[in-house]
């Protein structure tokens, strides 16, 4: 399948601003069932640097302006070509060795709540155990939008019983790095719909199973992922594959306006 892609973000600033710079991780990788077919980032001083790999693998751009701005627009678009692979992730550059991603982090802290989810799931370090924890995720956790934050932990949502894919994710890994087993979180996009383009900026996990290596697991949608899933970064949770983070000078506030769309490229457009 190919997917093309279309990624706007336009940062708006209360007043100039004399200096920002952002970290964009908004190339995907190709590998093993995802393959780069064109592929553009734009943002402000974009053109003068170079990409790097972060110490996950993740290609990051960095995009500072120097001179006074009111606004900060960053594109990224292209078309992606896909194919089900039953959720199994191989080929991915990843100079991470296996044991950081058991690490835990604040936003993956596993209390006795997210322990007790996995014991009750029979969440065990096999495949048939993991999809017990996806489902006992979305179970726990009702998809609705506005009830977290971007730094809503896995504790404070599963506490509330309500979040979006970032904190199934996150309560997810949190549940598999309690068993001991690596995990990781992933950023990316997803296809909702064959005919319209849809708004679907997404997140979903990855742990590491013996016999199977990495294999991801999408508990909002109570699936792994198939070809309408394009991956683009990964880490230890969502501050680590963030698409975008950055800082600024000033006091000026910011909004910020994103719109994304995917779609599948029609027979006539390959």
């Amino acid at each position: 399948m190919r997917i093309s892609i279309g990624h706007v973000s336009r940062y708006v600033y209360s007043e100039p601003t004399k200096y920002s710079i952002l970290a964009l991780r908004l190339t995907p990788p190709s590998f093993q069932g995802q393959r780069v077919i064109e592929w553009r980032v734009s943002a402000p001083g974009i053109d003068s640097v170079k990409p790097f790999r972060d110490g996950f693998g993740n290609t990051v751009y960095l995009a500072s302006c120097t001179d006074e701005h009111s606004e900060s627009l960053i594109i990224a678009k292209g078309v992606v070509e896909t194919e089900d692979r039953a959720g199994i992730v191989r080929g991915v550059v990843d100079p991470a060795p296996l044991r950081v991603y058991r690490r835990i982090t604040s936003r993956t802290m596993p209390t006795d709540s997210i322990r007790a989810l996995g014991r009750e799931a029979g969440a065990k370090l096999d495949i048939r155990g993991m999809h017990n924890l996806m489902h006992a995720v979305r179970d726990a956790i009702d998809y609705t939008i506005g009830a977290t934050t971007a730094h809503t932990t896995a504790a404070e949502a599963l506490e509330e019983g309500k979040g979006v894919c970032q904190d199934h994710a996150h309560v997810f890994i949190a549940a598999a790095r309690s068993l001991g087993i690596p995990a990781r979180y992933v950023s990316g996009y997803v296809l909702t719909g064959a005919d319209e383009p849809s708004d679907a900026n997404h997140a979903w996990a990855e742990v590491w199973l013996e016999g199977l290596g990495w294999v991801g697991f999408d508990p909002a949608n109570r699936l792994c992922p198939t070809e309408k899933y394009v991956r683009l970064a990964a880490g230890l949770d969502s501050t680590y594959a963030a698409p975008i983070r950055g800082s600024r000078r000033g006091i000026a506030n910011e909004e910020l306006d994103v719109i994304v769309e995917v779609q599948q490229q029609s027979s006539q457009q390959q």
